[in-house]
Parts: structure tokens; C-alpha cells; sequence
């Protein structure tokens, strides 16, 4: 799917998606990322799925700057265990569970507005 946008040049946004990946700026990502309005990193649950994530992967996005988190489970809706998610209640940072493209289309209408938005992006090959 491919979204049209319209917004200030370089802002890293999702321009499109797929099952397997997706696009931000026209570039394409096929494996798990965080991207927050500073940009883009490569997350270290980059090729893990979702049975195997652990605390520690959402530790990590607790370090970072949000006030809300969009966690992508790829094309299926699929909710981690609260212990999984631990880090982010302590560190106030808000969550919310959605399908790669609910993902995709929240994350630019949030950072549109300025919010200290992050999108979790899980994408699980074949």
C-alpha cells in the first residue's frame, strides 16, 4: 500500500507498506526498526518474531525520548505480555497495539502534529 503525504521535505515518515515491509521516505526496510522523529535505527529485535521477544527489546525503546509508542505486530493484531512491556509503563511512555498498516498511518498523522511519537516495527520473514 502506498500513502500519499503531504508534509515539511526530510521528516522521516511511512510512505508505504507491504507484509514484509515498508517504506519510509521511499526507502525501503525489511526487517524490525524504531522509527521517532529523529529517524530511523535498526531495532534489536530486527530479525526476531514475535513468540521470541523479551523485556530487554522493550527496555530499549523505554531509553528513548516518547511520549507514545505504536508497537506494529505485522498483519496480524497480536499483544505482547505485560511483562514483556514493563520498561515502558515505568518510563511513562504510552502503548498502543496495531496491525503494520494502523501502524503506519498513526505514526504520520501523530508526528504531523508534532507529538514525541515512536512506531516499533516487528516484520517477520515469510
Amino acid at each position: 500500500m502506498k500513502l500519499h503525504l503531504h508534509s515539511d521535505a526530510g521528516q522521516p515518515l511511512f510512505t508505504g507498506y507491504g507484509a514484509d515491509h515498508v517504506l519510509i521516505n521511499d526507502r525501503r526496510y525489511e526487517s524490525g526498526l524504531l522509527l521517532t522523529p529523529a529517524g530511523v535505527e535498526p531495532a534489536p529485535w530486527a530479525d526476531a518474531r514475535f513468540e521470541t521477544l523479551v523485556a530487554a527489546h522493550f527496555e530499549w525503546i523505554a531509553g528513548h525520548d516518547l511520549d507514545i509508542l505504536l508497537f506494529g505486530t505485522g498483519t496480524r493484531l497480536r499483544f505482547p505480555h505485560p511483562a514483556l512491556t514493563r520498561a515502558l509503563v515505568e518510563a511513562r511512555i504510552g502503548l498502543e497495539v496495531m496491525d503494520i498498516g494502523a501502524l503506519c498511518r498513526t505514526y504520520n498523522i501523530l508526528a504531523g502534529e508534532g507529538r514525541q511519537v515512536g512506531a516499533a516495527v516487528l516484520i517477520e520473514a515469510g
